[in-house]
């Protein structure tokens, strides 16, 4: 008996120190404080629903490479890198929401099926991801960038998908915009 609970506390000691080793995860801090910056810097990476829209914003950085237009290069990749990891996350809650409408509908849709349908249409949105604006910080001589993919072009490249089937297409259309405005609240 007493191996087994102190078996127990060791091991959950053990998942709590690899836990805290963060799985090699990268989180950009909500304000990075840099003097000068653009407010886009010192914010990050984040969904946007403003005046301008439903908009994914990838922030990204490269530190001086001697190369100018490698260095920039990187930057935009980075910030182009983090549209997909929250666009993605974004497509995740809207196939789960999906998901779970079709089990209490009469759709006859795989989960395997929307899955792949999803993924399709994730690489076609990411490829209009577009980088809007750069900054150089003087001072470490980072080049930051930003890049953004509007909602809109979401749903007008899924209305238009011929990888997606009318039932999934018809539920994206109809929760696109709550599913955005949900997880845009739950990370502020």
């Amino acid at each position: 008996m007493q191996w087994n609970i102190s078996r127990k506390v060791w091991i959950a000691a053990l998942a709590l120190g690899l836990a805290a080793c963060g799985g090699g995860q990268t989180r950009l801090e909500s304000d990075l404080g840099l003097s000068g910056a653009p407010d886009w810097v010192n914010k990050g990476t984040a969904y946007v629903n403003d005046k301008g829209g439903r908009l994914f914003h990838g922030v990204g950085s490269a530190s001086a490479m001697g190369d100018p237009a490698l260095q920039r290069s990187t930057a935009d990749d980075r910030a182009r890198a983090e549209v997909a990891r929250i666009f993605s996350a974004y497509m995740d809650v809207v196939q789960n929401d999906y998901q779970a409408s079709a089990k209490s509908g009469d759709t006859s849709n795989s989960e395997e099926t929307v899955t792949r349908q999803i993924k399709a249409v994730t690489k076609q949105n990411l490829a209009g991801a577009k980088i809007i604006a750069r900054w150089l910080d003087k001072k470490s001589n980072t080049v930051w960038s930003i890049a953004e993919l509007d909602a809109k072009q979401v749903k007008m490249t899924i209305a238009n998908s011929g990888d997606m089937n009318e039932s999934t297409k018809r539920f994206f259309e109809s929760n696109a915009d709550n599913v955005f405005d949900r997880v845009a609240k739950e990370k502020k």
